[in-house]
């Protein structure tokens, strides 16, 4: 069963108070000493990897949710971090890759739910687009079990398991073939 993060929480994180009540949609808030806990989405990124040829780089997920399916490399941002660096470093931990910041082009953003440890984790994808040379090396580590460069023509929206990357994945193929 999925329940929402604020459904899971029974007590004030902050006095640990059994007064912690829904405020609203989005927060609880403690009778006893006055916090609130806001549910916030969590900010994410995915990057669409092009080499010279026009290759996307595609990895395959080593994890759950959605384990063994298509994924663009991307993950979670950092606290002190903004969207490009953390798209910058989670390119470099899944696939060994170097991007310049200055050089990743800011494309949109998908509103998701991420189901993790039996709870939906609302989150904001940012998706970013990269170029790198033909020559580059990558290799799969961090959540990526395999890494892969797919022609366009042969990059298939279902074979994506992550509904918000499925979307993306879509707006870019009807952009970009």
């Amino acid at each position: 069963m999925t329940e929402h993060p604020l459904e899971v929480f029974h007590f004030c994180p902050k006095c640990g108070s059994p007064d912690f009540e829904i405020h609203n949609a989005l927060s609880r808030h403690c009778a006893n000493c006055g916090f609130t806990f806001y549910q916030n989405p969590r900010a994410s990124t995915a990057a669409f990897i092009l080499n010279e040829k026009g290759e996307l780089l595609v990895a395959r997920r080593g994890k759950e949710p959605a384990k063994g399916t298509l994924d663009l490399p991307g993950g979670f941002v950092d606290n002190d971090e903004n969207a490009e660096q953390g798209m910058v470093r989670e390119i470099k931990e899944e696939t060994g890759l170097d991007i310049n910041p200055n050089a990743i082009e800011y494309l949109f953003s998908i509103p998701n739910v991420y189901h993790y440890s039996g709870m939906d984790i609302r989150t904001l994808d940012f998706f970013f687009l990269c170029h790198t040379t033909n020559d580059a090396v990558v290799k799969a580590n961090d959540d990526a079990a395999e890494l892969q460069w797919l022609p366009l023509r042969e990059v298939y929206v279902e074979r994506f398991g992550l509904r918000s990357i499925r979307q993306a994945v879509h707006r870019f193929l009807e952009k970009n073939c």
